[in-house]
């Protein structure tokens, strides 16, 4: 049975001070990678 990996921590450009991210790029790995989800956590903004 295949077992599925989720990253519960990621802070994007939209993480002031503190995330490098940047979005297109980010979901493109993603995808590249086959991850099923991946949870935005950014903070700092509104």
């Amino acid at each position: 049975m295949a077992s599925s990996f989720v990253h519960l921590h990621l802070h994007t450009q939209f993480s002031l001070l503190d995330g490098a991210n940047q979005i297109e790029p980010l979901v493109r790995q993603i995808k590249a990678f086959d991850q099923p989800a991946v949870a935005m956590t950014d903070h700092g903004n509104m």
